[in-house]
């Protein structure tokens, strides 16, 4: 009879069916075609599952029955694979680093530089929902020829700004108001930033980055000696909501770079990580957020001015609330609308899906929507802290690039340009500490930092640091415009002081006894909409059964704690309705916490 001693994981390696995917990987995926290297997670998926359904349902098992049920393939050691610069994140900054990189290096004759761009969605831009107002500066420096008629792979799909509009919003009125100069977009284009991001990575693809949208880097991984990042580890697949191993599980890879820049937007998990490891916030002030909820709309021929930005304040937010709508007119027929709301908010009865539903029924939005269809939906957090929250950007191993980092300019209500000025500057700073150290040091780029600082990031979100906590006075709003004019037209940034901002933003949340209710009317179904509609129009879809990764580690005294204070805000402040509150007897505070996960 066989021992009941436990098989090693080389042993595992030896008696598993040879489809499975035990071993170590012996060569890059660069080895692979990217038409390939696309399929090829789905196909290794697909042979995992089946061979793990044949090794259930035939004798083999019965020959393993020795092995020990304490194994778990989460203990395999990864499939591993060593680049160059390793990038997290397909957005603006992102795909502009990777393609500066490539640049660099081809223009050196250095073919062999490798470059990995590694993307969570299933497709480069899935995750960004249209609409979008693009300052062309630094496109223009990274692909003169972006929108040549002469380039046959130009970018197709931009509209030119014709002319602006900015509304004080009342229940009924739109009263026109003077745009402070960084709102002017002469010269700007309205675009998909879902299309302009999915054709940046066929670009970058062209130059010979490894994109590979579907993996989603889970993990820092850092050098045992210096404490140096040496890349990223990619997720388990095939992992069941109860956190076990399921028939269909696939070990996720290493990749290994000299230098990793993190580009995962706004409040990325892995760049939290790296913030607290180096302390990189040390000498800034905490980050501020927005909340921005927004739908494209196919409207009616007679609704449609191609071209035009509209931008509104006032309602139906109150006083005390930072935020505004927008209005964008490009494509054919096709408009961007959405709701921004400082999360500094003080009312806890106030839910930004609502209110944007209120707001697309003022006669200004109204006007546009009516006899239109909504053909999609999307919510993201926003950075608003601006110059004052801007962290350290350069750590032993890598670096912070574009909304990770917070390069937001929120006067302007533009970050894309700043975004991919951010990784461009990081790529070039990359490539001339990799080409002067040796291939076994550590790699800090200085000049990253340094760069950032001459760069016109730093001049222009300097100009504009204290519009934004200016809104935090007494006088709220009505002092917030007054003081950002002032800052606009007269001092230009040039003051001897720089304004704070009030705290962190879950600080100026208020108890729910101290507010006055809002109650929301119901949605119309044409022009507004309830929530689980909303959602439909996401395109969002998971596995059937994936673990929840939202956490709470104790539900029932969340809700003792928070529910009684907040009368649950979570209902409220989600976009999504994945946070609830459901009535319960039998609990002491008569509510059950859930999260809803799809199902």
């Amino acid at each position: 009879m066989a021992s009941k001693t436990s098989i090693t994981r080389v042993a595992r390696r030896n008696i598993a069916p040879s489809g499975l995917s035990l071993r170590t990987a012996t060569r890059p995926f660069s080895h692979f075609s990217p038409a390939r290297r696309r399929s090829l997670p789905q196909f290794r998926r697909l042979n995992h599952t089946t061979n793990f359904r044949q090794l259930f349902s035939t004798s083999p098992w019965t020959r393993l029955a020795d092995v020990d049920e304490s194994f778990d393939p989460r203990q395999q050691d990864r499939e591993t694979d060593q680049v160059d610069v390793c990038v997290i994140g397909g957005g603006p900054a992102g795909l502009s680093a990777a393609i500066r990189l490539k640049q660099l290096a081809n223009e050196a004759g250095n073919e062999d530089f490798r470059v990995l761009l590694l993307e969570k969605a299933g497709e480069i831009g899935a995750h960004i929902l249209s609409g979008n107002v693009i300052e062309p500066s630094a496109i223009n420096e990274l692909l003169p020829d972006w929108a040549s008629p002469d380039n046959p792979s130009r970018f197709q799909h931009a509209t030119l700004a014709t002319h602006d509009k900015l509304r004080f919003l009342t229940k009924k009125r739109a009263v026109p108001m003077p745009a402070p100069p960084q709102m002017n977009n002469h010269g700007n284009y309205i675009i998909s930033l879902n299309q302009f991001c999915k054709w940046l990575g066929e670009r970058a693809e062209e130059l010979g980055v490894e994109v590979y949208p579907g993996f989603a880097a889970s993990e820092v991984l850092y050098n045992a000696n210096d404490g140096a990042v040496k890349g990223v580890a990619t997720n388990d697949l095939g992992i069941g909501r109860n956190g076990t191993p399921k028939a269909s599980f696939e070990r996720g890879m290493e990749f290994h770079a000299r230098v990793t820049l993190f580009a995962e937007g706004c409040h990325g998990s892995l760049t939290k990580q790296v913030i607290r490891k180096f302390e990189l916030r040390r000498d800034s002030q905490p980050q501020t957020y927005g909340l921005g909820v927004k739908e494209v709309w196919e409207v009616k021929p007679e609704n449609f001015r191609k071209g035009e930005i509209v931008h509104s304040l006032g309602y139906p937010l109150p006083p005390s609330t930072y935020g505004g709508g927008w209005l964008y007119h490009f494509g054919d027929n096709l408009v961007s609308l959405g709701l921004v709301v400082g999360l500094d908010y003080p009312n806890p009865w106030l839910s930004p899906y609502g209110e944007f539903q209120k707001l697309k029924h003022h006669p200004l939005y109204a006007s546009v929507l009516e006899g239109g269809k909504c053909i999609s939906y999307g919510a993201r957090a926003l950075n608003e802290g601006g110059f004052q929250s801007i962290p350290r950007c350069a750590f032993p191993g890598g670096a912070l690039i574009g909304d990770t980092a917070g390069f937001l300019n929120v006067p302007k209500i533009k970050g894309t340009h700043t975004a991919m000025r951010s990784g461009m500057l990081a790529a070039e700073a990359a490539y001339s500490a990799l080409a002067a150290n040796a291939a076994d040091s550590t790699i800090f780029l200085y000049d990253y930092e340094d760069k950032l600082r001459s760069s016109s990031i730093w001049a222009e979100l300097k100009q504009v640091r204290n519009m934004r906590p200016s809104f935090h006075s007494p006088l709220g709003l009505y002092g917030g415009i007054l003081y950002s004019g002032l800052e606009a037209y007269i001092f230009r940034g040039k003051t001897p002081w720089t304004l704070k901002h009030g705290g962190t933003d879950h600080a100026a949340t208020k108890t729910a006894d101290e507010c006055t209710k809002i109650d929301y009317p119901k949605p119309d179904g044409k022009i507004s909409f309830d929530i689980l509609t909303s959602v439909s129009r996401t395109g969002t879809n998971h596995e059937e059964d994936q673990p929840v990764h939202l956490q709470v580690q104790d539900w029932e005294q969340h809700a003792r704690d928070q529910y009684p204070k907040y009368k649950g805000v979570e209902n409220r402040f989600c976009p999504a309705g994945v946070y609830e509150y459901v009535e319960d007897a039998s609990r002491d505070v008569g509510v059950r916490f859930q999260i809803n996960a799809q199902k």
